[in-house]
C-alpha cells in the first residue's frame, strides 16, 4: 500500500451511517469519495469539510455506468483505492405489507438499490482494491439475520448482502481483499425518522434491545472503520450485528 493517506469510497454517504462513516474516515486523515444518488446533499456535505481529502460524486448505485464512473474517479483523483463501503440502501413504503402482497415494482426497487447496488459499486472496485491490497464493508441489517416482521423486499435484499459478503470474501481473501458485513438494528437515521419519531414504536423496539436504546449512526461508523483499518487485518468474512444485543435474544 501507498504510504499517502487512504483513499476509501463509501456509497450513501449524504446521509445517516454512509455520512457517518465518510466523516469519521475524514477526521481520522483519510481521502473518501462520498457517492450518493443526491447531487445536492452530498455536495452540501462534502463542502464543510477539508477539499483536499473529499471528493463529492453523484451517482445512483443502481446504475451500472454512473456507480462505475464514480468509483473510477475516485481511484483516478486519490491514486488508488484501499476501500469500499456499500452505505446506500433504501426502504420503500409499500414494503409494509405482508410478503406476498408486496408489488413486483416495489421487490424489484429495493433489490436494485440494496443487493444489485452493493454488488455494482463492488464490481466496480474490487480491480482497485485487487492491485494494492483493501477492504469492502457491506452495509445489511439485523433484517437480514432474522425477520422483523415486515419489509420483505428489504429483508431479502439485506439476506442476499450477507449472502454475497461471504461468498466473495472466499473468492478474493486469498488474493488479499477482505470483505465483512456490519448488520445494524434500529439506528436514528434519516431514512428511519418516521418510525424513530413515533414514540411507542420505539419503545416496543427497546425492550428487545438489551442496552436499552437504539443506535446512532456514528455508532455503526466506528465499527465500520475498524473493520476498514489494520486492527482488522485477520478478520474476514465475518458479519457482525450492531444491535445493541437485540440478536441475542
Amino acid at each position: 500500500m501507498s504510504e499517502r493517506p487512504p483513499a476509501v469510497v463509501v456509497t450513501g454517504a449524504a446521509s445517516g451511517i454512509g455520512r457517518a462513516t465518510a466523516e469519521r474516515l475524514v477526521r481520522a486523515g483519510g481521502r473518501v469519495g462520498f457517492v450518493d444518488r443526491n447531487a445536492a446533499a452530498v455536495e452540501a456535505v462534502t463542502a464543510a469539510l477539508p477539499a483536499e481529502q473529499v471528493l463529492s460524486l453523484a451517482a445512483d448505485v443502481s446504475d451500472t455506468h454512473a456507480i462505475a464512473a464514480a468509483v473510477e474517479a475516485a481511484a483516478t483523483a486519490f491514486g488508488g483505492l484501499i476501500g469500499l463501503v456499500t452505505s446506500a440502501g433504501i426502504f420503500h413504503p409499500g414494503d409494509m405489507r405482508p410478503g406476498a402482497e408486496v408489488e413486483r415494482a416495489t421487490f424489484e426497487q429495493v433489490l436494485a438499490v440494496n443487493l444489485t447496488g452493493t454488488f455494482l459499486a463492488i464490481q466496480a472496485a474490487m480491480p482497485h482494491l485487487l492491485a494494492g491490497g483493501g477492504a469492502v464493508v457491506t452495509i445489511a441489517s439485523t433484517a437480514g439475520l432474522r425477520g422483523h416482521g415486515f419489509g420483505a423486499a428489504y429483508t431479502a435484499s439485506k439476506g442476499g448482502v450477507v449472502a454475497l459478503t461471504r461468498l466473495l470474501a472466499l473468492q478474493y481473501g486469498p488474493r488479499g481483499v477482505r470483505v465483512n458485513c456490519v448488520c445494524p438494528g434500529l439506528t436514528a437515521t434519516g431514512m428511519n425518522a418516521e418510525v424513530v419519531r413515533d414514540p411507542e414504536y420505539v419503545k416496543r423496539v427497546v425492550r428487545g434491545i438489551p442496552l436499552g436504546r437504539i443506535a446512532t449512526p456514528d455508532e455503526i461508523a466506528g465499527v465500520v472503520c475498524h473493520l476498514l483499518g489494520p486492527d482488522s487485518a485477520y478478520v474476514n468474512g465475518q458479519v457482525i450485528a450492531v444491535d445493541g444485543g437485540a440478536t441475542v435474544l
